[in-house]
């Protein structure tokens, strides 16, 4: 896999996401949602911290919250050159192409986040209780590396009540699967799955054949 076809793909799966993400954010109000089928909803929620709401602050108590976001995001965007620098060493070295995929495929996902991140604040106002807009006369929700990333895919594939008898946990309410997330979170995950379930061809020994 070339490093040419790896930026394609990068630029499609960027498009697919925004493309939805400002659809979204211009076509729902916070928290409202649409049933497509019993198991899959449209749901729209903002999340501006790590994976499934997880706050810096939440962690290191003396960094308040919007601190916290600054460093979040300017760690994604270090992160970012990261990722890149190991696409292009990875390509340039004509590595396995499931790793080249998966590195693609991470990289894609958190650029997609790091643009919300990044810019949403100052280019759409807010959605508490209205549609937002883009580029609002009287400015955006926040400032810049402020932005809250848009989450829009809710999975509900199974709610009940649990058994009483499972420890802790007996008896209450239960809904698996519970995150909502977007295009730009599947790619990331698809990509360490991929590193995880086919470890020994994403990073095949010398003198073994991929």
């Amino acid at each position: 896999m070339t490093l040419k076809r790896s930026i394609l793909l990068i630029v499609l799966l960027l498009l697919i996401d925004q493309i939805s993400k400002v659809y979204i954010k211009t076509h729902f109000t916070l928290q409202e949602s649409v049933k497509v089928f019993e198991w899959f909803q449209i749901f729209f929620i903002e999340n501006d911290g790590m994976a499934w709401g997880t706050k810096i602050s939440d962690f290191i108590s003396f960094i308040d919250d919007r601190t916290a976001k600054v460093c979040l995001t300017l760690f994604r965007v270090v992160a970012i050159f990261g990722i890149g620098y190991w696409l292009y060493d990875a390509t340039k070295k004509k590595a396995s192409k499931i790793l080249i995929l998966a590195i693609t495929l991470i990289f894609a996902g958190a650029m997609g986040n790091i643009i919300d991140s990044v810019f949403y604040g100052v280019l759409f106002s807010d959605s508490y209780g209205q549609l937002a807009t883009f580029l609002p006369e009287t400015g955006g929700y926040d400032t810049l590396l402020h932005g809250k990333v848009v989450d829009m895919l809710y999975f509900p594939l199974w709610k009940g009540d649990l058994p009483d008898w499972i420890p802790f946990y007996g008896g209450e309410h239960f809904i698996f699967f519970n995150p909502v997330f977007n295009i730009a979170d599947m790619a990331i995950s698809t990509g360490f799955i991929m590193l995880i379930v086919f470890n020994k061809r994403a990073f095949p020994k010398k003198g073994v054949n991929e």
